[in-house]
């Protein structure tokens, strides 16, 4: 849920974001990072689920920044619910042994995810990034999640995504796909590519629309599984 653009001379509104994390040092931690920023409104705080989707569905932040264990209703729950009513774009909190629930964090639609020890100065970044559309965060940490959750395999696993829906592509949007899958950022899929970033963008964004596809991070998700 991308920020509305500021009309000519007008200054960009803030990132309206709704923190939810059920162990209050770390939402208060998070919290005083996020308010350092002047660009960045902290517009709620949530302890678990179910009040992360209550305050989303009341609040429509631009952002949720969600813890994926919670309380009531897990994080993948939550995300599941915010995105499905496109109540706002989610960012999900993770540390690394909790890769599974990320994976179903991000197959239920969520913008990207982050460390939970990230530097100040990244989270802010990836704020940012995410409210402003871009999506996938930290490539190397996407590549390294999508490598052991999504690794293809030469079987279609029973319920897995039909290699059918990639038909809907012309061939340079299944490079694109590609590129994605490999957790490469606009910048580095036009290095690779040859094309110019608002190429890429505009690329992503159709086939997205074709797939059916809520974020970019998802459309990586289904390159893995789909081996391209």
């Amino acid at each position: 849920m991308t920020p509305e653009a500021p009309q000519p001379g007008e200054p960009s509104p803030p990132v309206r974001v709704l923190v939810a994390e059920d162990q209050s040092a770390v939402r208060a931690g998070l919290v005083l990072i996020l308010r350092s920023a002047p660009d960045i409104e902290v517009v709620g705080e949530a302890a678990d689920g179910e009040e992360a989707v209550r305050l989303a569905r009341e609040l429509r932040p631009d952002l949720v920044l969600m813890d994926v264990q919670m309380p009531k209703l897990d994080g993948v729950s939550a995300t599941r619910q915010v995105v499905a009513d496109g109540l706002a774009d989610v960012l999900v909190l993770t540390t690394f042994d909790l890769d599974e629930y990320v994976f179903g964090s991000l197959r239920a639609g969520a913008a990207g995810f982050l460390l939970k020890d990230t530097e100040a100065a990244d989270l802010l970044a990836a704020v940012r990034t995410v409210a402003g559309g871009e999506g996938l965060i930290a490539p190397a940490v996407t590549r390294r999640l999508i490598a052991e959750f999504a690794t293809p395999r030469p079987v279609r696993a029973p319920g897995g995504p039909d290699p059918s829906i990639l038909d809907a592509l012309t061939r340079r949007e299944r490079e694109v796909l590609s590129c994605l899958g490999e957790g490469l950022s606009n910048a580095e899929i036009a290095e690779r590519l040859r094309m110019a970033e608002a190429t890429v963008k505009t690329h992503v964004s159709r086939l997205l629309g074709k797939l059916e596809l809520r974020s970019r991070v998802q459309a990586a998700v289904l390159a893995q599984e789909l081996g391209i």
